[in-house]
């Protein structure tokens, strides 16, 4: 017969902590990029412009996509957050909420704008992209 396995009240309460750090800081994040919208699609633009992992004929139209994902990023809730981010929760060890939100955005929804003529690069250089810039923010 197997042996159950029952947690002591001080290993469910550490265990409680645990989750509840990582739900705050989650929150936060989100908090942080209700602040920057415009500075931080701006810079995400201007990034993926530069570095070339989005080639497009309109920046602004790029900017303004940036601005409305992250809009749409402070209202969602958890579940709509963790559907968008599922297939890429794997590109990085230890990823960033909004970091991986945004690549999502870029790969699932930005690649069929009528802007954007290409998008270059894998997942894991456009999350670092993303990240390097929101990272400022949060």
């Amino acid at each position: 017969m197997a042996k159950s396995f029952r947690p002591s009240k001080r290993e469910s309460r550490i265990l409680s902590e645990i989750e509840n750090s990582k739900e705050n800081a989650r929150r936060d994040s989100i908090v942080r990029v209700k602040e920057n919208i415009e500075p931080l699609s701006n810079n995400l633009a201007m990034k993926l412009v530069e570095t070339q992992l989005v080639e497009t004929n309109n920046k602004n139209a790029i900017e303004e996509q940036m601005a409305a994902a992250l809009e749409k990023l402070t209202r969602a809730d958890v579940f709509e957050i963790d559907y968008q981010i599922a297939p890429f929760r794997r590109v990085v060890d230890a990823p960033n909420v909004v970091s991986l939100y945004i690549t999502a955005f870029i790969l699932e929804k930005l690649i069929n704008h009528k802007d954007v003529e290409e998008i270059y690069g894998a997942d894991d250089e456009i999350y670092q992209c993303v990240h390097s810039q929101v990272s400022k923010y949060i």
